[in-house]
């Protein structure tokens, strides 16, 4: 492949409900739009998952924007490119700045596969033709409001609850929904919210048999997730913790976790996210694919990834409809009975709706390769 050029997006899309966590609550998500687009005119598509402000890692859009101007675009007009794979060696001289990197790799994963005429989920390597889904619900002003929440989604089908959690709104929170709904698949993310300070009060969520806790302690964190689950009978996820294979496997050795969340953009793209999956894989680290309220691009991108074959617990891509109004793909995901039907067509397999693209960009730029 031969990239002709690169337009970046600066995107801005209005939530249909704010979405809170224990680090911020959201009502609009900005995000940059990558479309590559080689010397045949195909275009690829990818999506940055930073935040605007740097509060689940330390990126940003406006960082994203800066590292894929100033450093990554640059490197990746520096000759065509055989492999998607090829990026991750390319980019090794850039520290970090993950959520880049897998934003420009996204956008070539998609070319390449539209250039060889088949899905993406198939080039990857998977194999699925459904996936099981479940829905992430925020901090709620009341737990009445939560129940009802999560009286919806129950009736919707979703594989899996996940509730988030903070200091002051856990047991209790956790308590109310057992008593009203004893059997469903439930999870808590905490967002790195407690430390072992809070050891006694994370364990009291034991008798409530959920699936895991996610990201109790530190983002930065692996030793005292260790400690911490030799204390609990409930498996820990990691999510904020694994930014690499390297990370993922280090986790895995020290007893830090029993499942991983794998986030592409945390990780840095699909090719270090297969080698994370892999890795899990072989241990017998269950996986599955984390949300950070995508558009339809980077949801897409999840649905390929999930068809991987360890990817064996229900993700946090639920339906274009929960989020947006209107997304800026066609057709939208769509969930039914709590699974996704893996589109068959080639690349991401959903169409870029231009027209909603151009409604929802603030502002564009093209590159193109130097002439020297």
């Amino acid at each position: 492949m031969k990239i002709n050029r690169v337009v970046l997006r600066h995107m801005q899309m209005k939530l249909k409900a704010p979405f809170t966590t224990s680090f911020g609550s959201f009502t609009t998500k900005e995000f940059i739009l990558v479309e590559a687009i080689d010397e045949d005119g195909v275009s690829g598509w990818g999506e940055s998952v930073a935040f605007h402000s740097p509060w689940y890692n330390e990126e940003t859009v406006k960082t994203n924007w800066h590292m894929l101007e100033d450093f990554l675009l640059p490197l990746l007009f520096q000759a065509p490119i055989a492999h998607p794979d090829e990026l991750s060696g390319r980019f090794s001289g850039i520290r970090k700045n993950n959520m880049a990197k897998a934003a420009i790799e996204g956008a070539i994963w998609d070319l390449f596969a539209k250039k060889k005429n088949v899905p993406l989920s198939e080039v990857l390597g998977g194999t699925k033709k459904q996936i099981d889904v479940g829905i992430s619900i925020g901090i709620q002003k009341g737990i009445a409001d939560l129940l009802g929440i999560v009286e919806r989604y129950v009736h919707e089908g979703y594989r899996r609850i996940k509730v988030k959690i903070k200091p002051g709104c856990d047991v209790e929170v956790i308590r109310e929904i057992r008593r009203h709904f004893p059997d469903i698949p439930l999870m808590a993310d905490a967002n790195s919210a407690y430390s072992l300070k809070d050891i006694e009060r994370l364990k009291a969520l034991d008798e409530f048999e959920l699936m895991m806790i996610e990201q109790p302690l530190a983002a930065d964190d692996i030793v005292d997730h260790a400690a911490l689950q030799a204390q609990l009978n409930t498996p820990i996820c990691l999510d904020e913790s694994i930014h690499s294979y390297e990370d993922a496997r280090k986790a895995i050795e020290l007893g830090s976790c029993r499942v991983i969340n794998i986030k592409i953009g945390r990780v840095g793209g699909l090719t270090e996210a297969k080698r994370i999956h892999d890795f899990c894989q072989t241990h017998h680290i269950p996986v599955w694919c984390g949300g950070m309220l995508e558009s339809g691009v980077g949801r897409a991108h999840n649905i390929a990834i999930t068809t991987l074959s360890n990817f064996s617990l229900p993700g946090d891509t639920a339906a274009s409809s929960y989020y947006w109004e209107r997304d800026i793909i066609f057709p939208e995901v769509m969930v039914h009975n709590g699974t996704i039907t893996v589109p068959d067509n080639p690349g991401i397999g959903y169409d870029v709706d231009r027209q909603q693209v151009t409604r929802y960009t603030t502002f564009t730029k093209t590159y193109r390769p130097s002439l020297e």
